[in-house]
């Protein structure tokens, strides 16, 4: 038999191959997807289905593409929407993987359509269950993605998906989401890479709930949503099947006449950007592309990579699997070959935490905008008196900051308040200070940190 798990990274999106004999079954495949056509050769199988959960919000699905390399049938959910690809599954139908069988199970919830699946072993006994983001490690799939007002009537069909359909398959079956820790799909899923329907009953903190209307209250909240999500969801009821853009080098030579009309992504670490970078970059290091490149960056113009990476490929990668297409290229040579071409740089300056400490108690008041999310915040260690702005929504509250006084920008470590100075210099802001590390640091004695 062949099992196997594809993550990607950064989006914490899983995807699966299952195969028996010569068939082989892919379950919510990712946008690049290469590597499920090599798994299923490597075990000497052929893909006859791929299938998906529910229509995606966070990253371009690979369906159609993986279908119309492989000739595979693409099995949708959502059986009111319309999709471009593909057929709706049916209700408890059936697919045969050789010895194995897998067969649809309603559970609306996170998507008004959205389908487990559910795995049999060879004797006929519940066994593992595909269940896309309607329950995860610890937590369970939001409900307010389609808007506010349809949330809790969501809330209440995903703990009927949940309590009466899912949990009663088994202690013993093991859950197969779509997500891991750190997706946007849900509020906190758990870092527990494998984990199974009695771990999830006994941990998960909204499986405690004692009746519907506690689950609802807990499940039917309402949280950010990153602006890309909707022209994600856009392009999974087309299905693209483009393959993956390879970004051309361009010389600083070339990307200068051009700068104002592309976005400059910087991805180098807060430390490289501060000292120096082209103007009007955006800096987001690569590892945190995932989570901010969908708030910051627009579908309309083309992005030009800034970085230190020897395989830039890797960081268009992770824009593509989001749906930016328009990769229009990297600086060749970085940085220095951008100075040795005689460019002018501009430069973000720089405080660690205690020198912020020691300003703090020597010169009196300053002015602190504090960028940790609103969940950091609650139960947190807080700055008496900064401005507290989180980062996904400092573009809407920027009127909300001083312009003519020096501003000391802060997070948990240097990197997201980096990526907020790149922001506000763009929006005219110039006298900014980015603090590098995070409370541990914090020594005031005059501004002592305070619990809420």
């Amino acid at each position: 038999m062949l099992f196997e798990r594809i993550e990607s990274e950064g989006l914490s999106h899983y995807s699966y191959i299952i195969g028996d004999m010569s068939h082989a079954v892919v379950i919510d495949p990712r946008r690049d997807c290469e590597a499920y056509v090599e798994a299923a050769k490597a075990h000497g199988m052929r893909i006859t289905h791929v299938l998906e959960t529910h229509r995606h919000e966070d990253f371009v699905s690979g369906t159609a593409r993986l279908a119309a390399m492989t000739g595979a049938e693409a099995l949708t959910a959502e059986r009111v929407t319309e999709f471009m690809y593909g057929r709706p599954v049916s209700p408890h139908e059936k697919i045969r993987i050789g010895r194995y069988v897998l067969e649809a199970l309603d559970t609306p919830g996170h998507t008004p359509g959205s389908v487990s699946y559910l795995l049999y072993d060879a004797d006929g006994n519940p066994w593992m269950v595909f269940a896309g983001d309607t329950l995860f490690a610890g937590d369970v799939g939001r409900t307010d993605l389609l808007g506010k007002h349809l949330a809790e009537e969501l809330a209440g069909k995903l703990y009927e998906s949940i309590f009466e359909l899912i949990l009663p398959l088994g202690d013993h079956v093991i859950l197969c989401p779509a997500h891991g820790a750190g997706s946007v799909c849900a509020e906190s899923i758990a870092d527990r890479p494998w984990t199974t329907l009695g771990q999830e009953r006994m941990h998960n903190p909204k499986l405690q709930a004692k009746d519907k209307d506690e689950f609802v209250a807990l499940a039917g909240k309402v949280h950010e949503k990153p602006p890309y999500m909707s022209m994600i969801e856009a392009m999974n009821l087309q299905g693209p099947i483009a393959g993956l853009p390879v970004p051309p080098p361009l010389s600083p030579r070339e990307l200068d006449p051009v700068r104002d009309q592309v976005q400059l992504v910087d991805t180098r670490m807060e430390l490289g950007f501060g000292s120096a970078h082209v103007k009007d970059s955006l800096s987001i290091w690569a590892g945190g592309l995932a989570s901010f490149a969908g708030w910051f960056l627009s579908y309309d113009s083309p992005i030009v990579l800034v970085t230190e990476s020897q395989n830039p490929e890797q960081e268009a990668r992770m824009l593509y699997r989001m749906g930016f297409d328009t990769i229009g290229g990297c600086l060749s040579g970085g940085l220095l070959a951008w100075h040795m071409s005689g460019l002018p740089s501009e430069s973000v300056s720089t405080l660690n935490v205690q020198s912020l400490c020691t300003l703090l108690d020597t010169k009196g008041a300053h002015n602190i905008l504090d960028v940790r999310s609103e969940q950091e915040l609650e139960g947190s260690m807080r700055i008496p008196d900064a401005i507290e702005i989180p980062l996904t929504q400092l573009q809407e509250r920027k009127g909300e900051l001083p312009h003519d006084k020096r501003l000391y920008i802060f997070c948990g470590s240097g990197m997201r308040s980096m990526t907020a100075a790149s922001i506000l210099k763009k929006e005219g802001i110039k006298d900014l200070v980015v603090v590098l590390g995070g409370l541990a640091g914090w020594n005031s004695s005059t501004c002592p940190l305070k619990k809420t």
